[in-house]
């Protein structure tokens, strides 16, 4: 028979030996998440350090940790040209407005599909997600901005894409599993009506999936880019975007050889040029990110929760 002192020593080794695979498992993973966010961070580092340093040390391949021989010709270039302005004060406009109108429509668009008491909702469902796998396509597209005449218009730029049915799933999860259909009932017996129970007790207890809503349609606007081509003709409406691509496109034609040394200065600057571009279009949500980082995390376990 086993003394008492025998099991309690087994009991130890067993618990050393689970404490140090737990360890080696820990760095494991540390190690491995830290190499994740290198290959993840160092790209955007890179191109931020490569938006000031000289184009013949980017161009050698050298591992860039700094900038090296400062070089700002690029920035001079794309401050100075003067419809990049324009261009953040469209893509502004589009972002706010665009959110606003999405938030409008998807929020009361969720809730109403995700009221068990909704005639026909899983047959509405099943349109709405129908369209996540087939669409018209762009020339009918074009064809119906143009038919009801907002071609070259705010409208054509928040309307088309007011409604992300991906986002809407994730709203109707959310109203689903937070808001119970129990809490209707009771507030529907104190006499709340069907518009006073949404504005006065679902929106209240709404602010998260609201906040991810508007991170999600701001991210998607604020990125338009194919809308502003097929349904924009003039410059002074187009957004950021393709005013950026616009701007790399006419320097490699040389548009800027009337007040540029040579040949050589034109090479540096169209290099730096793709660089500093990426940075001026995506620093706003670079710095914005972080402070709604935690409501991202939770649109994607909202999302994971439910289908």
């Amino acid at each position: 028979m086993t003394t008492v002192k025998q099991r309690t020593a087994a009991k130890r080794k067993k618990a050393l030996a689970a404490t140090r695979a737990d360890i080696v498992f820990d760095t494991f993973n540390t190690i491995l998440m830290i190499l994740i966010c290198i290959a993840i961070a160092y790209p955007l580092y890179f191109v931020f350090v490569a938006s000031f340093t000289d184009p013949y040390i980017v161009n050698s391949g050298k591992l860039l940790l700094y900038p090296e021989k400062f070089f700002i010709s690029g920035y001079k270039k794309l401050l100075s040209y003067t419809p990049i302005w324009t261009g953040y004060k469209n893509t502004i406009l589009y972002t706010v407005a665009g959110t606003v109108i999405s938030l409008l429509v998807t929020i009361p668009g969720a809730y109403a599909l995700s009221r068990k008491d909704m005639f026909g909702r899983r047959q509405l469902m099943f349109l709405f997600t129908l369209t996540m796998f087939f669409s018209g396509g762009i020339i009918p597209m074009y064809l119906l901005i143009r038919g009801i005449n907002i071609y070259n218009t705010i409208w054509a730029m928040v309307l088309p894409g007011a409604v992300s049915v991906w986002n809407m799933i994730i709203c109707r999860t959310f109203f689903e599993t937070s808001i119970p259909f129990e809490l209707y009932e009771a507030a529907e017996m104190d006499g709340c009506t069907n518009f006073g129970f949404f504005f006065k007790i679902v929106l209240p207890l709404s602010s998260t999936i609201i906040a991810v809503m508007i991170l999600f349609y701001g991210t998607t606007q604020w990125n338009a880019f194919m809308n502003a081509l097929m349904f924009m003709s003039t410059e002074d409406q187009m957004p950021l975007q393709v005013i950026l691509r616009n701007l790399i496109l006419m320097n490699q034609v040389s548009s800027f050889s009337t007040d540029m040394a040579g040949l050589d200065e034109r090479l540096r600057l169209a290099e730096q040029l793709k660089y500093s571009v990426i940075v001026v279009a995506a620093l706003p949500l670079l710095v914005i990110y972080p402070f709604v980082q935690k409501y991202f995390a939770k649109g994607i376990m909202i999302g994971a929760i439910k289908g």
